[in-house]
């Protein structure tokens, strides 16, 4: 059994505003599955397909307090692209953040509810990723994550050094999975997390199990869900979804 990313989920005080902006920086479709939910993919998208990492933004009142855990990262093709995008991010809401980067060839900007993301320098690793370069976990030990993750799911290690961890589908399409060393403390539930799910046909509780013998905790919610919340060893929660 295994599992493989599948989409990523952030809070959002307004979830329809800011999937709008997420819609027109990514040029993905917006959908709705109920009240309070904005579902965002790109278009003629059969999901799941690892070609791309979809968003789910969840109407959440609680504020945003602390430097995200999870954050995006943005693919540009050249040096003239890079600016052209975040001129455009800028004009739909965005604004610059500083979260300790310094002089660096990427632009990190906030979008309009605070959620930090960047915009990338042109890089040949990420030409074919489509618009969401990689998806970035802050940890204290990336050669811990890559254990868990690399045998959480399916997906193929493709480098790790004690400053971050890089994983992609084994299939070779979509973004990245960045696991970057940082200093920073995890303080609170992470407001943007991983979601992943099993292949047709598994077991969802089985598969629950694995997770917890690789050093995944499960985590108790105070309502019934249909998935699985668990924690990763070091604290940052995902949710395993039903097999599709």
């Amino acid at each position: 059994m295994a599992t493989r990313l599948v989409q990523i989920n952030m809070k959002a005080r307004d979830d329809s505003a800011l999937g709008g902006f997420w819609a027109e920086a990514l040029g993905w479709e917006i959908s709705s599955e109920g009240p309070g939910v904005t579902n965002l993919e790109p278009e003629g998208f059969v999901y799941p397909d690892p070609v791309a990492v979809c968003i789910d933004l969840i109407a959440s009142p609680e504020p945003k307090a602390a430097k995200n855990r999870v954050h995006v990262d943005l693919a540009t093709t050249s040096a003239a692209h890079q600016a052209e995008v975040v001129a455009r991010l800028k004009d739909l809401g965005a604004t610059p953040a500083d979260v300790g980067q310094g002089d660096v060839p990427w632009t990190v900007l906030a979008d309009p509810e605070g959620n930090e993301f960047c915009v990338l320098d042109p890089r040949p690793l990420h030409r074919d990723t489509g618009p969401i370069a990689a998806v970035v976990v802050d940890c204290a030990d990336p050669r811990a994550m890559a254990r868990f993750w690399g045998e959480a799911m399916d997906w193929t290690l493709h480098e790790v050094t004690d400053h971050k961890a890089v994983l992609r589908s084994a299939k070779g399409v979509g973004p990245y999975l960045q696991f970057l060393r940082t200093p920073d403390v995890k303080t609170g539930w992470n407001r943007v997390h991983l979601d992943v799910r099993p292949y047709p046909g598994d077991d969802l509780e089985a598969e629950a199990a694995r997770l917890r013998t690789l050093g995944a905790t499960a985590l108790d919610l105070d309502h019934d869900v249909a998935w699985t919340v668990l924690a990763d060893p070091e604290g940052n929660e995902f949710c395993l979804l039903a097999p599709s």
